[in-house]
């Protein structure tokens, strides 16, 4: 029934509507560029026609490598209009792992930035790549700009349909090669209007990506284009950048993943504050409660989270600006609600429902749901067994109906034979006020099974020493869950997109350490 209603929908005509609706507004603004919603669909329809010209159709497959920069966004909206599947690469992804990508992807074309990806060409020689395109110019490679400049105005013409796959997607691999998500437009679409409709948007949306628009933020371009708002993009995070950007932009609205929240808090002077910003929307890692608390103190009540991944991107639950009560610790350790179009369940390992206020597996089912894993029929079959989506996630409900997410399954400790979470231990120790973040992780041990390990962020001028965090721990949480090794650090290994790197923070403790440490 949800194929049927969405046959004829897709972000391409979401988008085609909104140039159309909008066409004097502003729509986009970046360090080098304004473009009205005019301009904006003058170039994405020129893109079309590059793509068109090069034999990219509806069903190919573009891959996209590259930093924020207006031509990334032409180049990802001029898919959607043409019913072409996107793949995004991180600028970080290294050349085995992105050939091994693009091969699986079945890529046609990859479009890159040559600052990122050196001799470009090679990609195509080493894959089934018909064509490369380049931000700029490359040698062996399309200038993607310059040709889009060469062609004439081209109208939006959407092709894509519901049922077609608009994104194929690589999760991160932490436990083994990384597999495609295959995301349909309509589970794009519904995502976006979820959000545009359930989500704390400002009255003026004036909307900031500050973190690759190729992955989890360029789901801000939709909800904003159909409100008519102007979208802007930040290349590069500092707190000093973020605050000069959103004070020259008028920026309302934003998404940030906490590692950079903390850099705010951080870096941001006391007593300053974020100007005209309304809401900050986080997510994709666990938040630590004590700097969430401080962040609240510090710029006000404009933090709103978000649940999601992957497989269900983004809007599962949400926890609103006005849920986050500094004097109710339980609604900040939750993530919110179940949005409306999702139906999410906590079940056991023979798919039965828990009781309230017992754990269990997150498990979900709806339009935002993925297809399937790329190429993977019984990985898929495991991840969508019994009609639910096992999201791998241990949560619990409040007696608020607040969902609680305690850990992921495959992080679970089993030390001495108790079962220790990373999220608990890690919020035992960020709520320690010399600490400005932390990660725990398990590595095998003979005498506990896995010693649960930690490596901590002190502040500046912090003297507390590694007895003094396990007491602390020992004291809030018993004896189990404290870390039985500890390590300073200057900095948590992060993901490309902040989550924390789990592989990387068990080489630092299996005494192969990846840079940052010291004391």
């Amino acid at each position: 029934m949800t194929a049927e209603l969405y046959a004829a929908a897709s972000l391409g005509h979401l988008f085609e509507r909104a140039a159309t609706r909008f066409a004097g507004r502003e729509a986009f603004v970046s360090d080098h560029v304004r473009w009205s919603y005019e301009d904006l669909a003058r170039r994405v329809g020129r893109v079309t026609r590059v793509f068109a010209e090069s034999g990219l159709t509806r069903g190919s497959a573009l891959a996209i490598q590259a930093a924020n920069t207006p031509d990334v966004l032409s180049a990802t909206l001029a898919a959607m209009l043409c019913g072409i599947r996107l793949t995004p690469l991180s600028p970080l992804t290294s050349a085995t792992d992105q050939l091994a990508i693009l091969e699986d992807a079945e890529a046609d074309a990859l479009l890159c930035d040559p600052a990122v990806v050196p001799a470009p060409e090679r990609r195509r020689e080493a894959s089934r790549l018909r064509h490369v395109f380049s931000l700029g110019h490359a040698a062996g490679a399309i200038d993607l700009g310059v040709a889009a400049d060469a062609m004439p105005d081209t109208p939006l013409r959407p092709q894509a349909a519901g049922p077609d796959l608009g994104m194929v997607v690589y999760t991160g691999g932490t436990t083994g090669r990384p597999k495609g998500v295959m995301l349909t437009q309509e589970a794009l679409l519904t995502t976006v209007l979820m959000a545009a409709s359930e989500w704390d948007w400002p009255t003026e949306m004036r909307v900031m990506a500050a973190t690759p628009v190729s992955h989890a933020a360029g789901i801000l371009v939709y909800p904003t284009m159909l409100k008519g708002g102007v979208f802007s993009m930040l290349n590069g995070f500092t707190a000093a950048r973020f605050r000069e950007f959103v004070a020259r932009e008028r920026v309302t609205a934003t998404f940030l993943v906490p590692t950079m929240i903390y850099r705010l808090l951080d870096d941001t002077p006391e007593g300053e504050d974020l100007g005209t910003l309304q809401t900050i929307l986080y997510g994709a890692a666990p938040i630590s409660e004590a700097r969430l608390r401080e962040a609240l103190r510090r710029f006000g009540p404009i933090f709103m989270q978000l649940y999601g991944q992957t497989e269900a991107p983004t809007c599962l639950t949400y926890l609103a600006k006005s849920q986050h009560d500094a004097e109710d610790p339980r609604a900040l350790r939750s993530c919110g609600t179940p949005l409306a179009a999702v139906q999410l369940e906590l079940l056991d390992e023979r798919g039965g429902r828990v009781p309230r206020g017992s754990r269990g597996e997150i498990c979900v089912r709806g339009p935002l749901v993925m297809r399937g894993y790329w190429r993977r029929p019984a990985e898929t079959a495991e991840a969508l067994r019994d009609g639910w989506l096992h999201t791998g996630d241990v949560g619990e409900f409040d007696d608020r109906g607040r969902l609680h997410i305690v850990d992921r399954i495959k992080d679970l400790i089993i030390s001495g034979g108790m079962n220790v979470y990373p999220s608990e231990v890690e919020q035992a120790l960020t709520s320690h006020p010399e600490l400005s973040a932390a990660a725990v992780c398990g590595i095998p041990d003979e005498s506990w099974g896995e010693a649960v390990c930690a490596a901590v962020v002190r502040r500046a001028g912090a003297t507390i020493d590694e007895a003094g965090l396990q007491q602390w721990v020992r004291d809030r949480k018993g004896p189990v869950l404290v870390p039985k090794r500890l390590r300073f650090v200057d900095s948590l290994p992060l993901t490309p997109i902040g989550k924390v790197d789990r592989k990387q923070l068990r080489l630092l403790f299996l005494g192969k350490p990846q840079g940052g440490e010291h004391g």
